[in-house]
């Protein structure tokens, strides 16, 4: 699989200076946790649950999460669980027109650490195509026999199987135990450090800690209690020593019309012509605050995005692409003879590039160049957008059919 896979092959070589690479389920798990990019959470109640997940790897995603958790109640799990053994087993037929390794990365959120021997004994030859788990209300005293529990399914299932803890627990949220739940926290992932992919933020637990829900015009660091929380956990769990990990945006849970108390925010300068049309369709949809939020995410350290609807995967794809400018920039700050460190200015000639400090942000930039690709020069996000929008045949900023929409039982993340 591949970002923009769904785009044809003469579209892509338009659009991209260097095209995204192709990787697999069983690529290193570095690769995985940034190739993750818009992770479609959908209940595992859904009766075409199988058709669903075809349908949106057609229209780019590349990761999904079925959930057996908050999405879905209490008396509904073991029917979820039923259905989602058949959904898979009606994948791994392939009678459906799509290959098992053209399938998006699938993971299951449980709600208790039985459940995931339970699955993949269930599962059978099925579990060939699940990459792992999601674990929710991630702590230490929670978190180790999730991941116990895990090794034990790597075991059976015979193939690797990833975590992905969500953090969401009123500890962390609550000043006074913040650092003990976080130290807590880090203590528990660096011991199990091969199976962690990556961390999700649960922001929709953080605000109804406190009774707060932000609107659509605003993003979770407008927030300032969420915004603090996110602060610290990136400060303790997202460095870039080595010691860190890959840490996902938090869910934009908006998704339709909203009555609108302040100006849009997408600047009408970088749409032009017939492009107005979709600044248009984005604001309508709300997808403006989604963008800004995207934004954000990466500026404090948030690679990728939950998300509970169609509309929002290729938003937060288009703004992953790495621009030529970006590219260039890391480019030559990594050139072998410039391990020394120093200063240089940018090819641009608008910025100065120091090359030690700058380091671990070029490193990072070019894994993400790898597998979002390189925007050629003059093709920005607008243009990313539109195609992606005409190759799903939907203005963008529209909903694309399956997910966790209204009506649908939608995810908390």
């Amino acid at each position: 699989m591949r970002h923009f896979g769904h785009l044809a092959p003469e579209e892509r070589r338009g659009l991209f200076q260097h095209e995204p690479a192709e990787f697999t389920s069983e690529s290193p798990g570095r690769t995985l946790a940034t190739a993750l990019g818009a992770t479609l959470y959908c209940p595992a109640t859904r009766g075409g649950l199988a058709d669903d997940v075809r349908k949106q790897n057609r229209r780019g995603v590349v990761s999904m999460v079925l959930c057996l958790e908050d999405s879905i109640s209490d008396a509904d799990v073991s029917a979820a669980e039923t259905n989602l053994v058949r959904q898979f087993e009606q994948l791994a037929d392939g009678g459906a027109g799509v290959p098992a390794n053209e399938i998006p990365l699938l993971f299951i959120r449980v709600r208790e650490p039985a459940q995931i021997m339970d699955l993949v004994v269930r599962l059978g030859p099925a579990a060939a195509l699940l990459s792992g788990f999601v674990l929710p209300k991630f702590t230490e005293e929670r978190g180790i026999p999730f991941l116990e529990a895990l090794g034990e399914a790597e075991s059976a299932a015979g193939r690797r199987l990833f975590a992905m803890p969500v953090l969401e627990s009123p500890e962390l949220m609550h000043l006074e135990t913040r650092a003990g739940t976080l130290a807590g926290i880090a203590r528990t992932v660096d011991k199990y450090r091969e199976r962690v992919l990556a961390l999700r933020l649960g922001v929709t637990d953080f605000c109804s800690a406190y009774g707060l829900r932000r609107t659509p015009e605003m993003t979770a660091y407008d927030v300032q209690l969420v915004a603090s929380v996110i602060g610290d956990v990136v400060n303790v769990l997202g460095r870039a020593d080595g010691t860190g990990y890959t840490v996902t945006g938090p869910v934009w849970e908006y998704f339709r019309l909203q009555e609108r108390m302040f100006k849009p925010q997408l600047r009408q300068s970088i749409f032009t012509g017939r492009a107005e049309e979709l600044r248009t369709a984005l604001i309508d949809h709300d997808m403006d605050g989604l963008l800004r939020e995207i934004e954000l995410d990466r500026v404090n350290g948030l690679q990728g995005k939950t998300c509970i609807h169609p509309s929002h995967v290729l938003p937060v794809h288009a703004l992953s692409v790495v621009s030529l400018e970006e590219f260039s920039d890391a480019t030559d700050i990594l050139r072998p003879e410039r391990s020394g460190g120093g200063v240089v200015r940018s090819a641009y000639t608008n910025k100065m590039n120091e090359v030690k400090p700058h380091r671990a942000w070029a490193e990072r930039t070019l894994l993400r160049a790898e597998l979002f690709g390189v925007a050629r020069e003059g093709v920005g996000f607008v243009d990313l957008l539109a195609a992606g929008a005409r190759a799903v045949g939907k203005p963008a900023g529209e909903g694309a059919g399956a997910g966790a929409g209204a009506g649908e039982g939608r995810v908390k993340a």
